[in-house]
């Protein structure tokens, strides 16, 4: 690939989120600011929303990473459970074992207890929430009930797409919707977030030289209305261009077949930055 071609230690485009090359941009050092607060406040469930792309999984592996000693994570990664399924992976996720499934709930209080009695906070991190059934919903509810007279048992983030929102503004959602006390939401970023962006991650992927000029990096943040994910895409297939063009940086043709390339990206007309003449989506 393009690494060796252009000197580079990693891929500093790579759709896995990767928290070595994270940059604490705005809207995602408020979400985890947010986040943190409600954690030490003892706030019992938490959500932070955010369109397709704009960081939600690195945001919320980015509190994996830096948590206290003290908080006992519960990560699921994958919310598309029944409730059983649910009540399921979080014992297994705290290492509780019970024959009889009726009595799980009172297992997993009585871990919770423990937990708490040793000083340990317990926070269930859940990605992709808006992927949850109701019956999981209500499950992540009643957990979130759990407590002592001083502090909750168990506190709950829930990551998840604007569609999780709407979910949650049904009639029958609303006890959960009102046990919600912080909310974030990620928002795309603006043309300077995705300058710094851009030069962030090719920074720390060892690059020394521009690769990339100003006008090709707003041109990149008009296309992909600044959304993360949308800007790894069409950076790295420009690098793959450039790489089998035999290039030395970055032209602006380049640029343009990555961007028409990239599907839900803002179309150029052209293929001058001064005049590139963008499509309306």
């Amino acid at each position: 690939m393009y690494l060796e071609y252009f000197n580079l230690q990693q891929l500093p485009f790579h759709l896995t989120p990767n928290t070595e090359l994270f940059l604490g941009l705005d809207p995602h050092y408020e979400a985890i600011q947010t986040i943190n607060s409600a954690l030490m406040m003892g706030e019992g469930l938490i959500k932070v929303t955010g369109e397709v792309g704009t960081g939600k999984t690195m945001v919320c592996r980015m509190m994996v990473k830096h948590f206290l000693d003290r908080i006992q994570l519960v990560y699921l990664p994958n919310p598309a459970l029944s409730g059983e399924q649910l009540r399921q992976a979080i014992a297994s996720e705290l290492g509780v074992e019970v024959d009889n499934p009726t009595l799980i709930v009172d297992a997993i209080q009585q871990c919770l207890i423990q937990l708490a009695s040793d000083g340990k906070q317990v926070v269930v991190l859940v990605d992709e929430a808006q992927a949850l059934s109701d019956d999981a919903l209500e499950v992540l509810r009643l957990f979130g009930n759990l407590e002592t007279e001083q502090a909750k048992l168990l506190q709950i983030v829930l990551f998840g797409q604007p569609e999780l929102d709407v979910r949650l503004e049904q009639h029958h959602l609303r006890q959960l919707r009102q046990r919600i006390t912080f909310n974030a939401k990620l928002r795309s970023l603006n043309v300077s977030e995705v300058v710094a962006y851009i030069d962030n991650r090719l920074n720390k992927a060892g690059c020394d030289v521009m690769l990339f000029s100003l006008n090709q990096k707003k041109a990149i943040w008009k296309a992909s209305h600044g959304i993360p994910r949308l800007i790894n895409q069409i950076c790295h297939k420009s690098l793959v261009l450039a790489y089998s063009q035999e290039s030395i940086v970055v032209s602006n043709h380049q640029i343009y077949d990555a961007i028409h390339d990239t599907f839900d990206s803002c179309k150029p007309k052209f293929k001058s930055p001064r005049l590139w003449g963008w499509s309306k989506k």
